[in-house]
């Protein structure tokens, strides 16, 4: 049976493993699955249509699955699904989807989301992912797996942040980060590749040394970057980061791409 404390208020409807623990004033809404292992610690508000996955922890004051903070919002039924093994702590936020971006928020597995941190509607958030302190996210932001927001940076709505990218603290995100990228500053720019993580990811020295030769070459001041980057796939392809990053370049997106100060973005 579930561990409930006594002055928890949980919804008869909510569902429940069996070794969910519960802790001191919490709340559970009627549509919520809790599944194996997920503890709230305490003053947890788990509400709306809202999924969070086995071994998930919640520290005390998160307010998770409330109603989005949108104004175009009009009751529709959406959902906030939350992956296995995810530490979030005090005062995170995390808001379901909306008619306008699928009806769904997504967060991964083996994620950390430190004080504060917010994910808003519609975001759709990959594995391994760390938003520190205070990080926060617009609607419809894309974040791919292993990427870390550093503390106090916020993204607008829309955004795809790439895979193993690192966002410096305090950094504003208006446009998309390249997979491994490294971007910083109050409207963030490219400042180079994100080295330590891809290495701590146990990438080759060959896949390395060719990922900075293909980012010094994209972000060249030659031609535009869509000649570069047909250019980068002939010079560079096979080589896997290089791959990810050609790819997430050409894929459709509302947002121009994340360079460095004085590069050629044409």
């Amino acid at each position: 049976m579930p561990e409930l404390h006594p002055t928890a208020i949980v919804s008869p409807g909510a569902r429940l493993a069996d070794d969910v623990v519960i802790g001191p004033y919490c709340t559970v809404g009627e549509r919520v699955t809790l599944g194996a292992g997920v503890t709230l610690r305490a003053h947890v508000v788990v509400d709306g249509r809202t999924e969070i996955g086995a071994g998930t922890r919640i520290f005390p004051f998160a307010c998770i699955g409330l109603e989005p903070q949108d104004l175009k919002y009009r009751g529709e039924d959406s959902a906030l699904v939350i992956g296995r093994d995810n530490t979030i702590r005090e005062y995170v936020t995390m808001n379901p989807g909306t008619a306008g971006g699928g009806l769904v928020t997504r967060v991964g597995d083996n994620g950390l989301f430190m004080v504060g941190a917010h994910v808003a509607h519609d975001c759709q958030i990959g594995d391994h992912v760390v938003m520190a302190n205070n990080a926060t996210l617009a609607g419809h932001v894309v974040v791919g797996d292993y990427a870390v927001l550093g503390g106090l940076s916020a993204v607008h709505q829309f955004v795809r942040i790439g895979r193993h990218a690192m966002i410096g603290g305090m950094s504003g995100v208006e446009r998309d980060v390249i997979p491994f990228g490294q971007v910083m500053g109050d409207r963030a720019r490219l400042c180079g590749l994100n080295i330590v993580g891809i290495q701590r990811r146990g990438y080759s020295r060959e896949d390395i040394q060719g990922l900075r030769a293909a980012y010094q070459f994209l972000f060249s001041e030659d031609g535009t970057l869509s000649d570069r980057v047909n250019d980068a796939a002939e010079r560079f392809g096979g080589i896997g980061p290089v791959d990810d990053i050609i790819e997430f370049i050409r894929a459709d997106s509302s947002r121009a791409i994340c360079q460095p100060k004085g590069s050629n973005g044409g």
